[in-house]
C-alpha cells in the first residue's frame, strides 16, 4: 500500500450504509471538507439529523448503479457482504476508489487510525489486517502524546518561516531545525515543551 493523505475540499464522496460505522465516515469526510451523498434503505437518527441540516444529501433506498455518477470516492458500510462486493465491483471498474470497512480484498486503499494534535496527524495502519492492534497502539499514543504536541507543532511552523526569512543555507537551517528538536522534544517519554521567542531568536543567532 503507498501512504498517501487526501485533499477531499469539495470532492464528491459516497457512503453505501447509514449505520453507526456510516456515521463514523460520514463524520471524517465532512470534518475534511467533502461533499458527501449517503445512500441507504434505512438511515439512523444521527445521519438523519445531518441530512435535516443540509451536511449530507441523503437518498433513503437500496444502492443503484448510477449512484456512483460523478462520484470520486465511495466508502461501503452496509455489512451487507453480498451489496458491497457488488458495488466494490462497480467501482473498480469506473476507476472510483473504493474502501470497505473490515473487508481488505474489496478495497482500493484503507482507512488509518489517527491522532490528531492540532497540525500534527499520526497516521497508523496494518494494511487491513490487524486493527485491533492498530486501535490499541493509537490509545497508547494518545495518551503518551499530550495536547502541547498541537501547540508546539504551531510553533514548529512558525520557526521554520523565521528560518527561512533569514535566508539561510540548507547546512545552517538544518542545524536550526536539529537545535529547535533537540531542545525541546524529550525522545523517552515524548513529552514536549513550546520554546520562548527569545530562544527560537537564540537559536537563529547561534
Amino acid at each position: 500500500m503507498y501512504p498517501i493523505m487526501l485533499d477531499l475540499r469539495g470532492r464528491t464522496c459516497l457512503v453505501v450504509g447509514a449505520g453507526q460505522i456510516a456515521l463514523r465516515k460520514v463524520l471524517g469526510l465532512l470534518a475534511e471538507g467533502a461533499v458527501v451523498t449517503v445512500v441507504a434503505p434505512k438511515v439512523i437518527v444521527p445521519i438523519n439529523r445531518l441530512a435535516r441540516d443540509g451536511e449530507v444529501k441523503l437518498i433513503e433506498r437500496h444502492f443503484l448503479d448510477s449512484d456512483l455518477d460523478g462520484m470520486e470516492l465511495v466508502l461501503l458500510a452496509t455489512g451487507d457482504r453480498q451489496v458491497e462486493q457488488r458495488v466494490s465491483h462497480l467501482c473498480k471498474k469506473r476507476k472510483v476508489w473504493v474502501n470497505a470497512a473490515d473487508v481488505p480484498a474489496l478495497c482500493d486503499f484503507h482507512l488509518p487510525s489517527v491522532i490528531t494534535r492540532g497540525d500534527l496527524r499520526l497516521c497508523l495502519a496494518s494494511g487491513g489486517g490487524a486493527p485491533f492492534a492498530v486501535r490499541r497502539l493509537r490509545e497508547l499514543l494518545e495518551y503518551k502524546l499530550g495536547p502541547t504536541w498541537g501547540v508546539w507543532m504551531t510553533t514548529a511552523r512558525r520557526f521554520r518561516g523565521m528560518v527561512r526569512a533569514r535566508g539561510l543555507g540548507k547546512r545552517e537551517a538544518d542545524a536550526c531545525f536539529d537545535r529547535f528538536f533537540a531542545e525541546t522534544v524529550d525522545i523517552e517519554s515524548l513529552a514536549v515543551r513550546v520554546p520562548s521567542e527569545q530562544e527560537q531568536e537564540a537559536w537563529l543567532r547561534s
